[in-house]
């Protein structure tokens, strides 16, 4: 019997986040195939309608990930998205979705390293919690 594997959207910053995995590539840093990334100017630029929409379409996991606090390009893009997440998490909970399918984390272009540690971590988290059930009408 095949092992079931999550899909994990991974919205990453351009400058810090996107550049940190391409070096864990690059590094032959290991890291979750099956996580999907989606390049974005700014982790400010997520917006949370985006999280949502990606865990109705399938997603079982969703990681934000951006410049660390005091590096971003757009000077507080970053920590816009924390508070912004940090809501986003309430809603969900109240929403009955696990807000423990959202990660939200920081990297920067110089952590190969840390990124596939980081990514790791959140497809350990989302296994854990198993299969989304509220995506595309498995709810069933």
């Amino acid at each position: 019997m095949n092992e079931w594997t999550p899909v994990i959207a991974a919205f990453l910053c351009n400058w810090c986040s996107y550049a940190g995995a391409d070096l864990a590539g690059t590094g032959r840093q290991q890291y979750p195939p099956y996580m999907r990334i989606i390049r974005v100017p700014c982790s400010g630029r997520v917006n949370p309608i985006f999280i949502i929409k990606a865990l109705i379409d399938g997603a079982d996991g969703v990681m934000v990930s951006g410049c660390h606090p005091g590096d971003c390009h757009y000077l507080a893009g970053n920590m816009y998205a924390r508070r912004r997440f940090a809501v986003l998490k309430k809603l969900l909970s109240s929403a009955g979705i696990d807000p423990d399918r959202v990660h939200f984390t920081w990297v920067s272009a110089s952590e190969g390293a840390r990124f596939a540690e980081v990514a790791r971590g959140v497809a350990n988290a989302v296994k854990a919690l198993g299969p989304n059930r509220i995506a595309g009408g498995d709810s069933q």
